[in-house]
């Protein structure tokens, strides 16, 4: 007797590893318009630095009191004439730095990074989770048109301040929140700011007020990622006082 089997009945006897549902959800995270996609290599490294299984070579700048001295140094560079600087870290500095662009009074800006333990470090290494910099955007801005104060309030507004190493879907070291001031002056304007900005929340923030040390300019395709296009291609404004709501990835 021939026995005819449908092919159907040979699926559900024999089911895939993945559900439908399951091969669509890894799908979406293998494409190349996921936002959070990164290299293999720097993915895992971030993990594994992540949980201490990072491996380090002797001749990593890590081990070097020399890289680690001028990274820890003062940011030695200069404003323009009658121009001041500012240094905030509020977790991926692309979304930020549009929204200090807004400002009217800020001259420039630039993304970079910050406070870490290594020499001249890549985008490669600072997302390995092991040089301990953040991601922040160096704000230079006229004192006359744009008090520091206002810079604050931009800042306090861009994210939440009371989630360690974390903002939304980015994770680690580098998305701390974090004030680096210049100045006594600015010392003092950021902790009064912190400290009613605390009264507002009923959470502890978390957000590291230190003085500014040397800044590492990140690789160019970082600078304005989202006013010249983003990741894929939609431009934002950058014009002063523009609201429009900012989509952090593009």
């Amino acid at each position: 007797m021939l026995l005819r089997i449908s092919s159907t009945a040979i699926a559900n006897a024999f089911p895939p590893p993945f559900s439908a549902a399951r091969r669509s959800f890894f799908r979406q995270l293998k494409s190349p318009g996921n936002p959070f996609l990164k290299p293999t290599a720097v993915r895992m490294s971030s993990w594994l630095n992540r949980f201490g299984f990072g491996a380090r070579s002797p001749a990593d700048p890590l081990s070097s009191s020399a890289s680690s001295s001028i990274a820890q140094g003062p940011d030695d560079d200069s404003p323009a004439a009658g121009q001041e600087f500012a240094q905030f870290g509020a977790g991926c500095f692309w979304g930020v730095e549009l929204a200090f662009q807004r400002v009217p009074g800020v001259t420039r800006t630039e993304v970079g990074y910050s406070q870490g333990y290594v020499h001249n470090p890549s985008y490669e290494d600072v997302c390995s989770g092991a040089t301990n910099h953040s991601e922040v955007v160096r704000v230079q801005y006229d004192p006359v048109e744009c008090s520091y104060e206002s810079l604050l309030d931009v800042f306090w507004s861009r994210h939440d301040p009371t989630t360690l190493n974390r903002q939304g879907n980015d994770v680690g070291t580098q998305y701390r929140s974090g004030i680096y001031f210049y100045s006594g002056e600015q010392e003092k304007a950021a902790v009064e700011s912190m400290e009613k900005r605390q009264e507002e929340l009923n959470r502890k923030i978390v957000t590291e007020i230190l003085p500014a040390k040397k800044f590492y300019r990140g690789e160019e395709y970082h600078q304005q990622y989202l006013a010249k296009g983003g990741r894929f291609g939609f431009k934002q404004s950058d014009q002063k006082g523009c609201n429009d709501p900012i989509r952090c990835y593009g």
